[in-house]
């Protein structure tokens, strides 16, 4: 008899439960209040309880464990200067979205090679969150796969849905069952009205099919998360990191009786793809904060210990560049210091 299903398969590899990883992966007493603690802290930031200044920033994506651990000590020592005005949270992404094809992060190729060894790139991830958080910093992330955050969520303080994703109804329906803050990015093509209609979304009672702890396809029913925000990303028709842009988006916030404090990205289109450009964006939100708009709750920076980015290549991922984003251009760390104490100055 012909076979008429999994024409396209190659295979299907078991993956561990989300348990598994839970059970041989735990987080201590002292993790679990700092998430909790961290999750507060965001929250009260974003709906003004807290006046203080949001920056979420680190590299593009983690690729090199040792590299990244080595920009979160850096990181947890700038963080200490600051605190009384600004809440530092570090960018942890480990999924990547693509517009076609290209490495989608260290969870599905952690050997960089693409052998897709995603049992180990769960655990690398894990571990690698649980060594941010024993520093006492919180992590941020962007999720892309709805059956990861079952693997992580439990170290995570504030999660992104990304531009490509916002308007996907998955994306929003797992967003209004997550126990953390979630900010959804405007589309690529610049729509603010997409990243509305997925934070209405999510702060909504859904159900839809999912996974449970034991790996178990299940019937998953939410509250819905009252923790969600947009964040402006700039898309194909230019930046809107301007206040004329921030004026608009915070019109749409209100017409549909949402939250009007908002996060600005200042990479990715609001730079252009030219990381140099972030400075700029940063400074004018900057003035923008400092002359009473404090809708502007939070920004966003790409980061690394080196400037720039570099193009993998699979075949030799060994000669690749320490410290170096494999994936977007970022700003180097004597530049992320530079931009933190001016802001700090500034507030």
């Amino acid at each position: 008899m012909t076979q008429i299903h999994d024409l396209n398969i190659q295979r299907i590899q078991p993956l561990p439960s989300p348990s598994d990883y839970l059970e041989k992966l735990p987080i201590s007493k002292d993790i679990e209040n700092l998430v909790r603690q961290g999750r507060k802290e965001v929250s009260d930031i974003m709906n003004g309880s807290d006046d203080r200044l949001m920056i979420i920033a680190g590299p593009c994506s983690i690729h090199d464990v040792e590299a990244g651990y080595a920009y979160a000590e850096k990181f947890k020592v700038l963080s200490e200067t600051v605190s009384d005005k600004i809440l530092l949270v570090m960018r942890v992404y480990f999924e990547k979205p693509r517009t076609t094809v290209g490495w989608k992060g260290l969870i599905y190729d952690p050997q960089l090679n693409g052998s897709c060894d995603i049992t180990s790139g769960l655990q690398i991830a894990r571990e690698f969150l649980i060594r941010v958080a024993n520093l006492g910093l919180l992590s941020a992330i962007e999720f892309v796969d709805p059956i990861t955050p079952q693997y992580i969520a439990d170290l995570i303080s504030w999660a992104a849905i990304g531009a490509r994703t916002a308007e996907s109804q998955t994306h929003r329906q797992m967003s209004s069952g997550l126990s953390m803050p979630v900010g959804f990015k405007n589309g690529t093509g610049g729509s603010i009205q997409l990243a509305v209609d997925a934070t209405i979304a999510a702060r909504s009672a859904q159900a839809f099919i999912g996974v449970d702890y034991n790996g178990k396809a299940s019937v998953v029913v939410t509250n819905g998360n009252p923790n969600s925000h947009i964040v402006l990303r700039g898309g194909s028709d230019g930046p809107n990191y301007d206040a004329q842009s921030i004026s608009n988006a915070t019109e749409r916030l209100t017409n549909s009786k949402v939250d009007t404090r908002l996060i600005v990205d200042c990479s990715h289109a609001n730079c252009n793809k030219d990381h140099k450009l972030q400075r700029v964006a940063f400074l004018d939100l900057l003035q923008q904060r400092s002359s009473g708009n404090k809708n502007i709750a939070g920004i966003m920076l790409e980061s690394h210990l080196k400037s720039g980015n570099q193009k993998l290549d699979e075949a030799n991922p060994s000669n690749l560049e320490y410290g170096v984003s494999i994936t977007d251009p970022c700003i180097d760390w004597e530049e992320t210091v530079e931009l933190v104490q001016e802001a700090y100055r500034t507030l």
